[in-house]
């Protein structure tokens, strides 16, 4: 990523875009989330450096394949979420929350707070230790304790088999959108169900619906919206209970006919976003484009 620092001279009128907002505010970056391991815990973040064609830096860089799957190493392919250990399929994983950290892969993992595990993901045996952890966690046998998949420059999203654009992208979440979904089915929902990257607040709801195929900027970075966010049965589990306790996806086809929250957007721009950072919907300052800066 460039160190220059951009121009600051001030852009054209025609350069600009408005702030999007709704009565009582601008929309703004309300949280940052990353999730190191698919399908483990969340990381909340309050500033976040993006480059242009790359996903989040530490995002889903590993996940926990099962053993008798499909997921090879040596002669790695795109594989379903089905393939690996995530709360689709093994909601309980949710009762444990996990801290990596980055620069030396050292991972921490607690139970209510208390820490169970503390292991190196450089080496073979803090790997077996997690394992074995999660086998237990899970009820599994040691020789069926699931592989701690990496492979390099790959991200384990969901939409990761859908190219290399998509396996990139930032996932965004419109919070007016999960409050209203509330009101209709009358209880609430954990926004951290729906594991997004960036959580925006200040909009009116599904307006996010309208940006595929335009340009965002959150703070001084550009982003390109490329596709909406169909929802699967992993957010029916309550991140914090670890319950299977809401049918989201039903619930989101009975209220709107579709089974759609937030989008999914590429890259276009260097830079870093920051909690708070407003968010501007249409035509981009061309200093940002391309991540030339």
């Amino acid at each position: 990523m460039s160190t220059e620092p951009m121009s600051t001279e001030p852009m054209s009128t025609e350069a600009m875009s408005t702030p999007v907002h709704r009565p009582g505010g601008t929309a703004r970056i309300e949280s940052l989330y990353r999730y190191p391991i698919k399908g483990l815990s969340p990381e909340r973040l309050n500033r976040v450096p993006l480059a242009v064609g790359k996903a989040m830096e530490g995002d889903r860089v590993y996940a926990l394949a099962w053993r008798d799957g499909l997921y090879n190493a040596e002669n790695f392919e795109p594989l379903s979420k089905r393939q690996y250990m995530v709360l689709l399929n093994t909601e309980r994983i949710a009762g444990l929350q996990s801290s990596l950290d980055l620069p030396t892969r050292v991972i921490t993992v607690s139970v209510q707070g208390n820490p169970v595990l503390t292991a190196d993901l450089n080496t073979a045996e803090g790997r077996a230790a997690l394992e074995q952890l999660y086998a237990r966690v899970c009820d599994l046998a040691p020789d069926a304790a699931p592989v701690l998949a990496e492979q390099d420059g790959y991200n384990f999203t969901d939409n990761a088999n859908n190219g290399t654009q998509l396996m990139n992208s930032i996932s965004l979440i419109n919070l007016a959108s999960i409050t209203e979904f509330e009101q209709r089915i009358g209880r609430p929902v954990d926004p951290l169900r729906f594991r997004a990257n960036v959580y925006i607040e200040g909009l009116e709801p599904w307006v996010e619906r309208d940006w595929v195929g335009q340009t965002i900027t959150l703070g001084d970075v550009a982003l390109r919206v490329l596709e909406e966010s169909g929802r699967c049965a992993a957010t029916e589990v309550d991140p914090v209970t670890a319950r299977r306790d809401i049918p989201v996806p039903r619930l989101l086809h009975t209220h709107y006919g579709h089974d759609i929250m937030g989008v999914y957007a590429e890259v276009i721009s260097d830079g870093t976003i920051t909690d708070g950072d407003t968010l501007l919907v249409g035509t981009v300052d061309p200093r940002l484009a391309g991540g030339s800066r």
